[in-house]
């Protein structure tokens, strides 16, 4: 842990490792709606980790005024797709432009496996960026979680974007376990399941909620996906994806709510499960 964060801050706060910068654990996904004036505001609320695109115009000028403040501060993550070392290093060099910075924190292989190739050829390319200070890190966003395990204790993968909430936990026993040999980084995306996990189930019998605060449960709150999430410290980094400003607002302050305790932990483990088990999503 960077000595720079103490330990009132180290739910908010980690040391990302392979980049080694301290990140604010929620970060900003900025393909959903929100515009530049939001990511403004959002860095001057410490969120620090951008994942960027190039089909995130509306966000794409903030990124670049933000990062050119303080370029150490910040991360970069760009979301790539490629089949050929060639599709990578002119997607990297592209995006250096558009950012006006000489690097990228990561580069992601998007959707491994579908939209993205694991070769010999992007393998090269990328170890041969990284090499020349264009990127930092290699990183993957992968689905297949039995892969991702795999390649968590020997490959060149630097950080690891992964699906991770209350209806798919499978990382605790396909990825988690295996992080401790390299220490990559861990980014999380998709924390309310694709809404699956808010919106009201018809049939969803529960037992009573155990926490003392009085909320309407279930479905759960977005606030109760978020921080299941970011109780696990396996995950370094929880992405949102806020359609408005409002919505990004009322996301930063579930940060200040710290982790769940270990009974609501497990009623919100036990809901996704329930929610994982209907065979059909029949709303109300």
């Amino acid at each position: 842990m960077n000595d720079n964060l103490n330990s009132s801050s180290q739910f908010t706060h980690v040391n990302l490792p392979v980049i080694d910068k301290p990140v604010f654990r929620m970060g900003l996904a900025g393909n959903y709606g929100i515009d530049s004036d939001a990511i403004r505001w959002a860095a001057d609320q410490e969120v620090n980790y951008w994942l960027w695109g190039t089909g995130f115009k509306k966000v794409t000028d903030g990124i670049r005024q933000v990062i050119q403040r303080d370029r150490d501060k910040h991360i970069v993550a760009m979301l790539g797709w490629g089949f050929f070392g060639w599709q990578i290093r002119k997607s990297v060099e592209k995006a250096l432009r558009k950012l006006n910075t000489d690097y990228l924190d990561s580069f992601k292989l998007g959707w491994l496996g579908k939209t993205s190739a694991y070769t010999n050829s992007t393998v090269d390319a990328l170890l041969q960026l990284k090499e020349e200070g264009k990127i930092k890190s290699i990183g993957i966003s992968i689905h297949d979680r039995k892969r991702a395990g795999e390649m968590a204790l020997d490959s060149e993968i630097d950080l690891f974007m992964i699906r991770y909430n209350a209806k798919h936990p499978g990382a605790e026993q396909d990825i988690f376990p295996y992080l401790e040999k390299r220490n990559p980084a861990i980014v999380s995306y998709t924390a309310v399941a694709w809404g699956q996990l808010i919106k009201p189930l018809k049939k969803a019998a529960m037992p009573p909620w155990p926490g003392q605060d009085k909320i309407q449960v279930p479905p759960l709150t977005p606030e109760l996906c978020y921080r299941f999430v970011v109780s696990n410290p396996h995950v370094h980094v929880v992405l949102t994806g806020p359609k408005t400003l409002a919505q990004l607002k009322q996301n930063l302050e579930i940060m200040q709510k710290g982790p769940l305790p270990p009974d609501e932990l497990e009623w919100v483990r036990e809901y996704g499960q329930l929610v994982r088990s209907q065979k059909r999503m029949d709303y109300v």
